[in-house]
């Protein structure tokens, strides 16, 4: 049988329960919600809406919950592990519905119902002008700076599993389309992909070190509402004659999120 080391990461957020309602003029906004420590919740741009997510309990685990309404927003974790020692990731999600006027090859439409995020470390002065000025671009815009190398696993609305989809801004943000279509909808889906099989394919060269990872459900482009579900993310890995070990992040040692 073969053996896996497995590096696992239960998403554990703690949140605001429920909507505010809109600050009267002169009120300063509510604080951002907090989040785990150990996790960051990061925004796409300060002019975006974010989406919320919380912790429920689904078939007798506590999972995430995202609800996305025209809104972008994620959570990321440091990797602090190898990819070349990790290279599989397994996952489950589930979705509401699809983003139905949602196409990720168009700049006006790139929203996904769910996705799982990879940002890469690299060399930024070997990238082509026209990439580096996307990348320069992109921190002047959105106030942060991009990673050499993003790559996402989505569920598209119409695209075929495995397909990858450039990103319409920049080539520096490749998609893989993990899931497609209503076929599933609705139900739990465990997947598994080779990320660094997949990095080798989508930027056809090797990857970097793996910085961060993390989930987003985004409707900002299109203005569409969904929900999603995220349950355990982990990394195996075939060699290793270790039992798969786990961690858990509680609730109680939440930190206020950041910018």
């Amino acid at each position: 049988m073969r053996s896996t080391m497995t590096a696992t990461a239960i998403l554990s957020v703690l949140l605001i329960a429920a909507r505010t309602a809109a600050a009267a003029p002169g009120v300063p906004p509510p604080p951002p919600p907090p989040t785990p420590e150990g996790w960051e919740a990061f925004k796409i741009s300060d002019k975006k809406k974010p989406t919320h997510y919380r912790l429920v309990q689904d078939g007798g685990r506590t999972v995430l919950h995202a609800t996305a309404a025209a809104s972008a927003s994620g959570l990321t974790r440091l990797a602090g592990f190898s990819l070349a020692e990790h290279p599989i990731a397994s996952w489950s999600w589930k979705v509401s519905r699809l983003v139905g006027s949602a196409d990720n090859s168009r700049a006006r439409t790139e929203d996904a119902p769910a996705r799982l995020i990879f940002a890469f470390e690299g060399d930024k002065s070997k990238l082509a002008k026209l990439d580096q000025a996307a990348l320069y671009i992109s921190a002047k815009v959105y106030g942060r700076e991009m990673p050499y190398a993003t790559l996402m696993y989505i569920w598209a609305s119409k695209a075929p599993v495995g397909a990858v989809i450039e990103n319409p801004h920049t080539r520096r943000v490749q998609m893989v389309v993990a899931s497609s279509g209503p076929a599933g909808v609705g139900a739990w889906q465990k997947l598994a992909r080779n990320v660094l099989e997949d990095y080798r394919r989508a930027f056809r060269e090797e990857p970097g070190r793996l910085l961060t990872y993390g989930v987003m459900s985004d409707t900002d482009n299109t203005g569409e509402s969904v929900e999603a579900w995220y349950g355990e993310i982990e990394f195996q890995d075939s060699s290793a004659a270790l039992r798969p070990r786990s961690t858990s992040i509680p609730a109680s040692r939440s930190k206020p999120a950041t910018k």
